[in-house]
């Protein structure tokens, strides 16, 4: 006889809240998206990043005052923070290497910074674009491998519901970037591959307990899809609580304590490590065992023991 917990947490009672948590929060991104748009870093379109160092108490407006004077038409001027110093982040769609150091160093001139107080980054349009290109094809590529490889694991309809998860985290963080107007760099693109195995793999973890519980699982306690999902998830919850906690610990301290670019692709991290987690629970294993329990072999086991039936009176375990 399997043992079975004496308490559950009631995951599948409150999966329609669950689901329209994540349909809010999927909605506000896809306003976000559509409304303000997704700023993307240089390494996607092409242009110029100059950074500041030491400015001082040179405020925003000095800062772009100067830029517009020195021949940058449409800066976009952000405040930054190295090594205790205020500084500046300046991009712009400027492609020419020496114009652009032309007018860093007007600026800097303007502002009486030193010529070592400033850093030039310059990234031509075609190498933008075939970043744009290979982002996209392995986002593509992973889906496409994801699908596969659950369907022939488990089953199609898992597959699915692991890539409407997957599909949840992107929109929603993408959303967030989208509201905030942080931009989309090559090592948030990163992060996002590496978030999407996060998530698929507490997915994954649920769904082979759900497998296996659903060819066992024959008792009073656990004989609905419903049932056996939830008890499912009990059974690897706190796994899957350890594996976060203890994977956002050197993900916070690359955030608080790393330089620029440990923080982009930290934040990123964070964002889908959480997100994974909390979509695996709240958006793939309630849409398979809604899906599932629509198919007449669980939905007379449902019609009968069910949440809504007349007689959930449990029979013995033996």
């Amino acid at each position: 006889m399997r043992n079975h917990f004496s308490f559950e947490i009631p995951f599948m009672r409150y999966r329609k809240v669950l689901l329209t948590i994540s349909a809010v929060m999927t909605a506000l991104a896809l306003v976000g998206l559509a409304v303000r748009g997704v700023t993307f870093g240089i390494e996607f379109q092409g242009g110029t990043e100059i950074d500041f160092y030491d400015t001082g108490d040179i405020s925003i407006e000095q800062m772009r005052n100067a830029l517009v004077t020195a021949g940058e038409s449409d800066p976009t001027v952000q405040t930054t923070v190295t090594e205790g110093e205020n500084g500046f982040l300046v991009r712009s769609g400027t492609t020419d290497p020496q114009e652009a150091t032309a007018h860093a160093d007007a600026t800097a001139t303007a502002l009486g910074l030193a010529a070592e107080s400033y850093n030039v980054t310059t990234i031509g349009p075609d190498w933008g674009a075939d970043v744009t290109k290979s982002s996209f094809m392995a986002f593509g590529l992973a889906i496409l491998l994801i699908i596969a490889y659950v369907s022939i694991r488990y089953e199609f309809k898992m597959s699915i519901t692991a890539v409407i998860a997957l599909v949840h985290d992107m929109v929603i963080i993408l959303g967030i970037y989208a509201w905030t107007g942080l931009p989309v760099t090559p090592n948030v693109v990163a992060a996002l591959l590496s978030t999407m195995g996060f998530s698929l793999y507490d997915t994954v973890v649920e769904f082979d307990r759900t497998n296996d519980n659903a060819k066992t699982l024959r008792d009073g306690i656990h004989r609905t899809y419903l049932e056996i999902c939830n008890f499912s998830v009990n059974e690897v919850v706190v796994r899957s609580i350890n594996t976060t906690i203890t994977t956002l610990v050197p993900e916070l301290a690359m955030y608080f304590f790393g330089g620029a670019t440990l923080k982009d692709f930290a934040l990123a991290m964070i964002m889908g490590e959480l997100l994974g987690t909390y979509s695996s629970y709240a958006v793939a294993t309630p849409l398979l065992a809604i899906w599932k329990t629509r198919e007449p072999r669980w939905a007379k086991l449902e019609a009968k023991y069910g949440e809504g039936a007349n007689d959930p009176t449990p029979v013995a375990s033996e």
